[in-house]
């Protein structure tokens, strides 16, 4: 049987250290053939990025350099893209027919997922792999990945960039180097 694919979706708003760990875990706990790193667009149902979708690639490029098994796909930045999980999916499942393909969520999104949009359809198209987090529920059934929690959001980050703070310690080097040499988050 074909290794699965697995789908990272995320702002990316920067991408960080702890995005890399859940891909590279994700590889190594689902021995998937790639991970696919999908930038969110603009739906009308959640809040814009604050960097542009072209620094928000640049910073993906940038951070996924040196891993084959590492790929961008940006069809929810295409014009007219509805940023909905089940129509990225669909789209998914015409180019790469026959793939098994596993959504990544946290135990957080995991909780909320009977909220997201036409969820049943996208149970039906894809596995669930899930983070699992301490005092978080997960069905009998789901694939539960376990995994040290890591402290660091995306809005952490242009928090303390706002405020002037270092942030190399959370993203990659060239993520950290571009951010500084770009403004980004100021």
């Amino acid at each position: 049987m074909a290794r699965p694919i697995a789908i990272l979706g995320g702002t990316f708003d920067p991408v960080h250290n702890a995005h890399l760990a859940i891909a590279r875990r994700a590889l190594e706990a689902l021995d998937a053939q790639q991970v696919l790193f999908i930038p969110t667009g603009h739906p009308r149902y959640r809040q814009r990025a604050v960097a542009s979708d072209a620094h928000r690639l640049a910073m993906l490029r940038l951070a996924l350099a040196g891993e084959p098994r590492f790929a961008i796909d940006a069809r929810e930045l295409a014009p007219g893209a509805s940023g909905y999980t089940i129509d990225t999916l669909l789209s998914l499942g015409r180019d790469f027919p026959g793939a098994k393909l596993v959504l990544l969520m946290g135990a957080d999104q995991y909780e909320k997922r009977h909220g997201w949009h036409r969820w049943a359809d996208i149970e039906k198209r894809c596995e669930l792999a899930v983070f699992a987090r301490a005092g978080r529920r997960i069905d009998e059934g789901v694939n539960a990945i376990q995994m040290p929690p890591l402290p660091i959001s995306a809005s952490d980050i242009r928090a303390r960039l706002a405020r002037g703070e270092d942030v190399a310690a959370l993203v990659p080097p060239p993520v950290a180097a571009y951010i500084a040499r770009e403004g980004l988050y100021r």
